[in-house]
């Protein structure tokens, strides 16, 4: 549940909270329909909240650094030959550098706050970056690539929400690697869910948020 403090950050948002559950009732309610519980309906709601929640603290928290260090950071996401003439976007969208290949690269995830882990994205990847921040729906009739080759936070494999890394769950923190989107996750239904089989596997599998990491390193479960 959203504290006083994160309350008041939503009504500070550009994104006034009523929106934001419009939004999520829209993106939700196909699930729910199927049967899904109502603690994911609320689950996924909770986690758009925090999404422009996120922003704003790592958009407010980013201001001592200069744009050649978010640039010098970004480029670090994938090769040079995505990055030499990529767009650089700041995690609250401010246009650092102008590209021209189509892939947008990041100083930091914008979902969590301060976070230094660059990426870059193609525009599928945009896109379901954007439907998460809005809690609008996404869908995707290609495939979508986005590169984190400086790593990635800890996270727990299957659940957005989760904040506490001994809840008991799935925690993991990959180095190099790269994420990618399908237009019907069936595709991918034989792959893992655990992250230390080794490979590649489904993060965040039962949500609308799946999609497929590819490690580039080895890593040991804790």
């Amino acid at each position: 549940m959203l504290g006083a403090s994160e309350r008041n950050a939503m009504k500070n948002s550009s994104l006034p909270q009523a929106r934001q559950y419009e939004m999520c009732q829209k993106l939700v309610i196909p699930y729910y329909q199927r049967g899904e519980t109502e603690m994911f309906k609320y689950s996924f709601c909770s986690f758009t909240a925090m999404i422009s929640i996120s922003i704003i603290c790592a958009a407010t928290g980013s201001n001592a650094e200069t744009v050649e260090d978010k640039i010098a950071r970004a480029i670090t996401a994938a090769p040079a030959d995505v990055t030499n003439a990529a767009t650089i976007m700041d995690v609250d969208g401010t246009i650092l550098r102008a590209g021209t290949n189509g892939w947008v690269c990041l100083p930091g995830i914008g979902l969590i706050p301060g976070d230094q882990h660059p990426m870059c994205n193609d525009a599928v990847w945009m896109k379901w970056m954007a439907a998460a921040a809005s809690g609008t729906a996404f869908s995707t009739d290609v495939i979508g690539v986005s590169y984190m080759l400086a790593g990635d936070a800890l996270v727990n494999n299957d659940n957005p929400m989760a904040t506490d890394p001994n809840d008991g769950g799935v925690w993991v923190q990959d180095g190099p690697h790269v994420m990618m989107l399908f237009p019907n996750m069936e595709m991918v239904a034989d792959l893992p869910r655990n992250p230390f089989v080794g490979g590649p596997y489904v993060m965040w599998g039962d949500t609308p948020l799946a999609h497929v990491m590819l490690p580039m390193e080895a890593k040991q479960a804790p």
